[in-house]
Formats: structure tokens, C-alpha cells, sequence
């Protein structure tokens, strides 16, 4: 009972952790901040995590798995090989993730992991499954010989976007970062390979803004 009670609040936290980032940022987001909103003692806080680093790791372990949930969740809906390539692109697109405030953290988060080895450890699992699932959506698209390429270009753009839209005030949205991406991806494409349903330049309506 007790080890569920601490996995519940260990959850808790963490959403609490991912709120507060996307309402005030990396650099505002304190133990005292997160406290408050999960409505939780300063000290029951410390019990569960011990410093803001591990609050912030919870947090994007719990964006990582949202984007997990989102792409299962697009996979089930998708009916051809190239939907299943846009789900694993739009799921890194995840409403309620992708914004002004998760991608700067991301950022933030990206650059504390040069000297946590921890964090590290994250991003480099993260990435290697966002680039497998790319690779695995790309069969049958493109010509074996071009997989690793046009995944690895594909992943660059995801990166670029999400930094875009952290560094611009006047943000990147996601109807727009997907849209070059899908433009890209079109033209990698093995010939003869149809679109997906709705607007063959953006891919299917899914792709609007939520």
C-alpha cells in the first residue's frame, strides 16, 4: 500500500513538475513552485525527490511518455505505411507538449545533461527510439539504401523545430513545423508512393492544430 501511495505521488509531482515548467519555465520552476500546485508540504516534496533535478528528470520522462501515448494512440488510427510515418512524426508534435515553454525546457534540460550524466542517459534513450521508430515507419517508403538518411534528416528537423520554437518569440508553431517537415519527407519519398488521406501538401487533417 505504502509503495503505491509513493508511485501515486511520484506521479503527482511529476505532472505537477510539467505544469509548472510550461507555465513559468526551467529556470522558475522551484521545489517551493511545484509544492504548491501539487498542494503537497515543502518537506513530503524532498521525501520523493531530493532535488530539483530529479523533479525535472521526472518531468520529462513523463513528456516522453505522453509523446508514447500520442503516437499509439495515431499508429491505431493509421490505415497505410506512409499515416504510420506522419504518426511517428506528428506523436513528437503532441498537443499540450509541444510549446514555447516544454521545448525550452527541453533545451535547458539538453544543456544540464553535458554534466549530468543522468540526463544524459535520458536524451540518448529518447533519441534512439525516436530515430527506430523513424526508420521502422520509413520501410517501404524509400530505398533501403536511403533509411538511415532520410531518418537522420527527419530527426534533425524535429530537433530544429523544437528549438525553433523555444529561441522565437514569437513561436514556431506546430501547424508550421509540420508542414516542412511532411514537404521534406515528400520529397524523399520512393516514386509512386500515394499520400496520406486529406491535403496530399500537409498530409491528413489530423495534422491541424488541436
Amino acid at each position: 500500500m505504502r509503495e503505491r501511495l509513493g508511485r501515486v505521488r511520484r506521479q503527482e509531482l511529476a505532472e505537477a513538475t510539467l505544469l509548472t515548467l510550461k507555465e513559468v519555465g526551467f529556470r522558475a520552476t522551484t521545489v517551493a513552485r511545484v509544492s504548491s500546485r501539487a498542494g503537497l508540504s515543502h518537506g513530503l516534496v524532498h521525501h520523493y525527490f531530493k532535488t530539483k533535478s530529479e523533479m525535472i528528470e521526472a518531468a520529462i520522462r513523463l513528456a516522453s511518455t505522453r509523446i508514447s501515448q500520442e503516437l499509439v494512440a495515431l499508429l491505431a488510427e493509421a490505415s497505410s505505411p506512409r499515416e504510420r510515418l506522419n504518426a511517428v512524426i506528428e506523436a513528437n508534435f503532441a498537443p499540450g507538449i509541444y510549446g514555447t515553454r516544454i521545448t525550452h525546457a527541453w533545451m535547458s534540460f539538453g544543456a544540464e545533461a553535458l554534466a549530468n550524466e543522468r540526463f544524459a542517459r535520458i536524451l540518448r534513450v529518447i533519441y534512439r527510439r525516436m530515430r527506430s521508430n523513424l526508420r521502422h515507419g520509413l520501410r517501404g517508403l524509400v530505398p533501403a539504401d536511403d533509411i538511415e538518411a532520410v531518418a537522420t534528416g527527419i530527426s534533425l528537423m524535429i530537433d530544429g523545430a523544437w528549438m525553433r520554437c523555444a529561441l522565437d518569440p514569437d513561436g514556431f508553431d506546430r501547424d508550421q513545423a509540420l508542414k516542412q517537415i511532411h514537404d521534406y519527407v515528400a520529397g524523399r519519398l520512393a516514386p509512386g508512393v500515394p499520400a496520406p488521406r486529406g491535403d496530399p501538401a500537409i498530409g491528413d487533417a489530423r495534422y491541424v492544430e488541436r
